[in-house]
């Protein structure tokens, strides 16, 4: 653990420099909000299909993987739903509460912190649990948080969720590089080594951008961020895992990158949605703040008792 722990500081010794020229007034939001769209739009995507496209999709590719992340996420989004139920909360609130219990920072901080502990063959196991969370669970909360403005699920609201995830960037350029992958087409050697050279810039921005966001949020509802923490941070985890070794037996390297990430701290695209539409945005601030912070921990030993295991 000792050994991973340190493995993980340059990561998170990132996270903090960001903090600190965010908290230092040296970097202000609007820099910080247009390195995130940089990030966003163009160094990650680049980054993605680049890692998609040298993937063997057949190898990668499995229906236990998916069935489990898919359940165990499940589970956890369900317990949330239900401890937001029980405190009277409306559907929005318990759509985002729900939404920061399972969705972790996979694209930012997941997939260059996982990929240095667990190895280059994390890559494929990672980019399918992104796509999981992008097309399911973002599908999901946008039904949710639409339904509760009024006109309840009709065919309109479900139509425009569903293309929702369609333009998101990430999931577009996994699309582009399993498409690339399937068919087995290089990209031609100038594009490659644009890809290359943009998605080098993704790692250290997005990490910088993280810091820079978490300088910005207030801790506020801090029990109830609390709880949402313990859920991302450790529950998840865990029904994944249940999912994965004992349910659907799925491969075990593949299960112990299934059970790092689910570990991972609130993505930021929660608040950016909370924000958006104005439902409980102080609630994800909190909560990415805290478990991002906490996570610098739990990180390390999930890891170790993964790749133990």
């Amino acid at each position: 653990m000792i050994a991973i722990f340190l493995q993980t500081l340059p990561f998170f010794g990132l996270v903090g420099i960001g903090f600190f020229a965010g908290r230092s007034g040296f970097y202000s939001r609007a820099a910080n909000d247009a390195l995130t769209r940089f990030v966003f739009f163009f160094a990650l995507p680049a980054m993605l299909i680049g890692f998609a496209a040298d993937l063997q999709i057949g190898e990668v590719f499995s229906w236990s993987f998916v069935a489990a992340y898919l359940f165990g996420t499940a589970l956890v989004y369900a317990a949330a739903t239900g401890a937001a139920v029980m405190r009277r909360r409306g559907m929005a609130e318990a759509a985002v509460e729900s939404q920061i219990a399972v969705i972790g920072n996979t694209g930012f901080l997941g997939i260059p912190m996982l990929t240095l502990l667990l190895g280059e063959a994390a890559i494929g196991p990672l980019l399918m649990m992104l796509a999981v969370d992008l097309l399911v669970f973002a599908t999901l909360f946008v039904i949710l948080l639409s339904a509760s403005r009024g006109g309840g699920l009709t065919p309109a609201v479900i139509g425009r969720a569903l293309l929702e995830p369609f333009r998101n960037p990430m999931v577009v350029a996994i699309g582009v590089g399993f498409i690339l992958a399937g068919l087995r087409v290089p990209l031609p050697d100038p594009v490659a080594e644009i890809v290359r050279i943009l998605g080098a810039a993704a790692t250290p921005c997005a990490l910088f951008v993280i810091g820079g966001s978490l300088a910005h949020k207030s801790a506020e509802r801090l029990s109830v961020a609390t709880w949402l923490s313990v859920c991302k941070l450790l529950l998840h985890p865990a029904a994944v895992a249940v999912m994965a070794l004992v349910v659907f037996e799925v491969d075990r390297y593949a299960a112990g990158v299934m059970i790092s990430a689910a570990a991972l701290p609130v993505a930021g695209n929660v608040y950016m949605l909370a924000q958006h539409y104005k439902v409980a945005p102080a609630r994800a601030s909190t909560a990415i703040l805290v478990s991002t912070i906490a996570s610098i921990l739990t990180i390390p030993a999930i890891v170790a008792l993964a790749a133990a295991g």
